[in-house]
């Protein structure tokens, strides 16, 4: 199944206060594979840059004047997601911004039914755990080294890493495959230590003897 990882970067938190969007980034999966595809596009939001997001996302004005308009990006996103699934972390947050520009641009909105909230997935998974796309990469051992700010792009390649966690990892399913079996592929960040190549040796049975022994009133014999 084709799935589309993706985030925004804005000016704000409403659009109804009159806030845009400043980037989009998009990821293509297929099963749950990265396929490499990507769509990455800066917007001129036709606006001044605030302070506060600025310092979210380190996008100021005089960096983005100048940059295409929504208008002139809209149809190759469209054209790059397709009919699939939308994936996003607060996917509410995002789709509204999407949609309010798309009603700007007097184009169809994109129904609700479509996004996968994989802020909502952790909240199910990890209750009471931190759910920030930062907590959720070093929850699952996934390197942030190249994220220094918030970015459109970095963020949704990240969050297509959390995502198949999320979803089970590399092997998402016990069906029977129809064809050879394909060697599995162990994440880059998981290290898998041998087995230990010999059992422990008479001195180390002894030391181990010697500390039960001196143990007072042991859980196991009560």
């Amino acid at each position: 199944m084709r799935e589309i990882v993706f985030d925004t970067e804005t000016t704000g938190i409403m659009p109804g206060d009159g806030h845009r969007i400043v980037e989009i980034g998009a990821v293509e999966m297929i099963g749950r594979v990265v396929t490499g595809r990507t769509f990455h596009t800066y917007v001129d939001p036709c606006r001044p840059m605030p302070k506060d997001a600025q310092n979210v996302h380190g996008l100021s004005s005089a960096f983005l004047t100048g940059q295409p308009v929504f208008e002139m990006i809209i149809d190759d996103f469209l054209a790059f997601i397709g009919d699939s699934p939308l994936v996003a972390h607060n996917a509410a947050f995002d789709m509204e911004f999407l949609n309010w520009e798309l009603r700007r641009a007097n184009m169809p909105t994109l129904p609700a039914s479509r996004a996968i909230d994989t802020l909502e997935m952790s909240r199910k998974i990890n209750p009471g755990a931190k759910h920030t796309l930062d907590a959720l990469c070093i929850r699952y051992g996934i390197d942030l080294s190249g994220r220094t700010k918030h970015g459109a792009l970095v963020d949704a390649e990240l969050l297509a890493r959390v995502y198949v966690e999320l979803t089970g990892g590399r092997q998402i399913g016990f069906d029977l495959a129809s064809g050879p079996a394909e060697a599995p592929v162990a994440p880059a960040e998981r290290v898998v230590f041998e087995s230990r190549p010999h059992g422990a040796s008479e001195a180390e049975l002894a030391r181990h003897a010697g500390f039960i022994s001196g143990l007072k009133d042991p859980l196991w014999l009560q």
